[in-house]
């Protein structure tokens, strides 16, 4: 297995994953949002990361994050939105590794800090992620406007 950075010809298997990631959140998105965030994962300046396990040319997961700024630090932050694994290749350590790849970029790149956010039922994902670091006492607060 590898991880790498999304190119314009994984659209297919992405959108495989991608349907299984709104699936398992309960969402459908209308087609263009989900060609347009595919424009922007692949755009030549991408404003989303998008960050692929691969093993022998299968998709089998993908993490998507957004560098920003803040106001306690002078590096960018790192926010993984997205995280999914095919469920196929659960148990694997793809999840792990492509969090761990996202933690090696972040020292690599120098960004202040790496952050996500699950929904508390969300057991299995938690003990991953308390793997890395344990969840911080922040509540979220969301407001929809469209």
């Amino acid at each position: 297995m590898r991880i790498r950075t999304a190119r314009p010809d994984d659209e297919a298997q992405w959108r495989g994953l991608w349907r299984g990631y709104t699936e398992f959140y309960d969402t459908h998105l209308p087609e263009h949002v989900t060609a347009a965030t595919w424009r922007r994962i692949v755009a030549p300046e991408p404003a989303i990361l998008c960050r692929f396990a691969e093993e022998q040319g299968r998709l089998l997961g993908f993490s998507h994050s957004l560098l920003h700024e803040g106001t306690f630090v002078q590096a960018p932050i790192c926010y993984l939105e997205d995280l999914f694994v095919d469920p196929a290749a659960r148990g694997r350590g793809v999840g792990r590794a492509l969090i761990a790849d996202l933690v090696a970029m972040a020292s690599h790149c120098g960004w202040s800090r790496l952050y996500w956010h699950t929904r508390a039922e969300n057991l299995a994902a938690r003990r991953l992620y308390d793997a890395f670091v344990q969840a911080d006492d922040f509540v979220r607060y969301r407001l929809t406007t469209n």
